[in-house]
This record gives structure tokens, C-alpha cells and sequence, in this order.
């Protein structure tokens, strides 16, 4: 008797989709790219104005969201519902947490407006920072500022 598994037929599926979208995508990406510009025969790294420093960062890990702030990150929490890694610098200490899903990025927030405090939040992910850091820490992730002082004094 040869009965399938019904995880091999779903896995095998997920593999021939990728292998198929790959197959499709790739050429197509690379068809649209050139490394010259038709109407000044430049580079287009030449022509264009480099990129600016990430406005906004998608959900992200959080070794990115580390990394694009300028730290060695140490990770303390590695749970499904949520990671949380430590950054040491110069100008201070923060924590970057990342969550998998946006609603346990708002129950964080929500328990975390009992201490108050002013949070950098961007799609996925909560910065808590010290005031002096969190200007400098936007400009290079992108997000908005989350003020639960407000909520403080709620009961």
C-alpha cells in the first residue's frame, strides 16, 4: 500500500512553487537591471545620488535592526512570541524587541504602558531607548515615536 503523506505532498508543492517563482523571477529581475544608462552611457551608480541611511525598516530580525543602528547586538530573549536583544554603545544602552505578528507587538506596548515611557515603534518591532538616543536611533531605522506616559494613568 503507498499512502502519501499529506506534510510530503504540501513540502513538495512549497518546493516546485519556489523552484517555479525563482525560475520566473530571476530572469525577469536581472532583465530589468543595467549597470549603464541608455541616455548618458554612465554607470548608474555614477548618476544616481547614493542611498539615504534606511528611512523605515521593515519587520526585520533583530541582528538587522542592530546592525543598522550601529551595535553588536547580545540576544536575551528568543521566544515565538517575541526576540529581544541588548545594545551597548557609547551613548547608551536600548533594547530591540521584534515580534512576529503586529498584534504582539500592540499587547507589548499595552503592557508596557503601565511603567510608561516614550517608545520608537516601527512594523513589527519596539526600540526602548533613553530619551537623548532615541532622535538619533530614528534617523537610522525609520518608525515612530509611541508616548504611554498617557496611559499611565489609567487603571
Amino acid at each position: 500500500m503507498s499512502q502519501q503523506h499529506p506534510q510530503r505532498s504540501s513540502s513538495r508543492r512549497g518546493v516546485a512553487l519556489a523552484a517555479l517563482l525563482t525560475a520566473v523571477a530571476l530572469p525577469l529581475a536581472t532583465a530589468c537591471t543595467s549597470d549603464t544608462r541608455p541616455d548618458t552611457g554612465k554607470k548608474a551608480s555614477e548618476s544616481m545620488p547614493p542611498a539615504p541611511v534606511a528611512a523605515v525598516v521593515a519587520p526585520a530580525k533583530v541582528e538587522v535592526i542592530a546592525k543598522l543602528t550601529g551595535c553588536e547586538v547580545t540576544i536575551r530573549t528568543d521566544a515565538e512570541e517575541l526576540r529581544e536583544g541588548v545594545c551597548h554603545t557609547a551613548d547608551g544602552d536600548y533594547l530591540i524587541t521584534t515580534f512576529p505578528q503586529e498584534r504582539y507587538k500592540r499587547i507589548w506596548l499595552d503592557s508596557a504602558a503601565v511603567y510608561g515611557g516614550r517608545y520608537l515603534v516601527g512594523n513589527k518591532w519596539v526600540i526602548t531607548a533613553p530619551p537623548k538616543l532615541q532622535e538619533s536611533l530614528r534617523q537610522k531605522v525609520g518608525g515612530s515615536f509611541e508616548d504611554l506616559n498617557d496611559h499611565s494613568a489609567q487603571s
